[in-house]
């Protein structure tokens, strides 16, 4: 059967798309140390290599990988972890999947493949045992510690002070041992709960603080007007919300939107609450920095 140039067009992609995915999982696998994780990668590698090999006989045309994204794979995995990386790609797969179905005339291999990526989700929810993610609650803590406490003490010193420099200074006073302090809380906390990797918990919680706490005061050591750095500060708070929280979703196959709203609600509250808590002390006391 001649093929028409659009149709023709969906293969190509779909073998740039399957010779690409095939790389990736080569590439994650020769990373992984666990044995089971790498043998089912590699499964999957081959699964993907076959689907591309299907296309090929009925295009007629050999289709090289698009190396942009195969790098772009490799970034993402190195800085997030291939969890991540592999939920991102699936997502791509399942939108493959919904085009598939336009493609009557090759019925029976659709169903083979479909079939096959389908089974590659299920596999690859087993596999998800990533450390990074096994210490999710540990960076959960930390983080929505420090954007709850800093945000707000940053926001009450604001009007308070109105100093850039006192509020930076004590803003990274505050961070610095307020993250040490929950290092070490979460450290005795793990160890009398009798957990395993206490040490590790601990530094996953108080690297998450140390972060958050340098990210939130960078404005009022860049920016001299207060209130401004007020506001970037607080813009800053939602992008560390949303981008943790979708890094997460995404990660955990979990809800964004309810877990975006919820942790910014709380930490602007505060935010909002620590600041007029700061007006009103600056009245009743008659403090003027």
């Amino acid at each position: 059967m001649e093929l028409s140039k659009k149709l023709l067009k969906k293969i190509k992609g779909f073998q740039r798309a399957e010779i690409t995915e095939y790389y990736v999982y080569q590439f994650i696998a020769k990373k992984e140390k666990n044995k089971d994780n790498k043998k089912i990668l590699k499964s999957i590698a081959d699964d993907e290599l076959k689907h591309y090999q299907i296309w090929e006989e009925i295009s007629k045309i050999k289709i090289k990988p698009d190396k942009i994204k195969i790098l772009f794979y490799k970034i993402i995995t190195f800085i997030f972890g291939y969890t991540f990386a592999l939920q991102i790609m699936e997502r791509g797969e399942e939108s493959a999947i919904d085009v598939y179905s336009q493609l009557d005339e090759y019925d029976d291999i659709i169903k083979k493949i479909t079939l096959e990526e389908e089974e590659h989700e299920k596999k690859l929810l087993d596999l998800l045992d990533e450390e990074r993610l096994n210490y999710v609650g540990s960076m959960v803590l930390g983080l929505n510690d420090a954007l709850v406490e800093l945000s707000g003490t940053l926001a009450g010193l604001t009007f308070a002070f109105q100093n850039t420099q006192l509020i930076s200074l004590s803003g990274l006073i505050t961070g610095v041992a307020a993250s040490l302090s929950m290092a070490a809380s979460g450290y005795l906390s793990s160890k009398a709960d009798g957990k395993e990797n206490a040490l590790k918990s601990s530094i996953y919680t108080g690297s998450a603080y140390i972060i958050t706490v340098i990210l939130l005061v960078l404005p009022y050591l860049l920016i001299t007007n207060p209130f401004i750095a007020l506001g970037i500060m607080l813009g800053v708070v939602v992008f560390i919300v949303f981008f943790f929280n979708l890094y997460i979703s995404i990660a955990k196959n979990l809800n964004f939107k309810k877990r975006f709203l919820q942790m910014a609600v709380i930490s602007l509250g505060v935010a909002a609450l620590s600041f007029v808590i700061g007006i009103g002390i600056e009245h009743i006391l008659g403090v003027n920095i």
